[in-house]
């Protein structure tokens, strides 16, 4: 279990150093990545298909990726997923791109989408698969 919390660790840092305003999706009960975001006081909201009934202070909304209401997700710099199933990611994508947001996927194990996108070293591998489209708000 230490090595998930590593990696979710690794994850939250980078995002809560790289970004102001973010999405986790699919959060399940693995929150230390939005934590992370949280006591930073970044902006964070995260989704899950179920709504997770949590002691956290996170805002965590019941939503469904293949049919995302748009509204949850717009204003986000980055939208990111710890271990998504990979059938995922192409809604993912194509959300990002409709809200002009940032995507970072941990993938589980060697698992990649198309051709894994550009990579960014954190501490552990995240793969980016939409860059934001206007460089005025590009956070590095």
């Amino acid at each position: 279990m230490g090595e998930y919390k590593h990696i979710e660790k690794c994850v939250g840092t980078y995002i809560a150093a790289h970004y102001d305003s973010a999405v986790e999706i699919g959060i399940g009960r693995n929150t230390t990545a939005a934590e992370i975001l949280y006591h930073a006081g970044k902006s964070i909201r995260c989704t899950d298909i179920n709504k997770m009934i949590s002691d956290s202070d996170l805002v965590v909304i019941a939503d469904d990726i293949f049919e995302p209401d748009t509204g949850i997700y717009e204003g986000a710099d980055v939208i990111y997923a710890i271990r998504p199933a990979i059938e995922m990611v192409p809604p993912m994508v194509a959300l990002a791109k409709r809200i002009n947001a940032d995507l970072l996927v941990y993938h589980l194990g060697f698992e990649l989408y198309g051709d894994g996108g550009d990579t960014v070293d954190c501490g552990v591998l995240l793969h980016l698969y939409h860059t934001r489209q206007n460089p005025s708000k590009r956070v590095t």
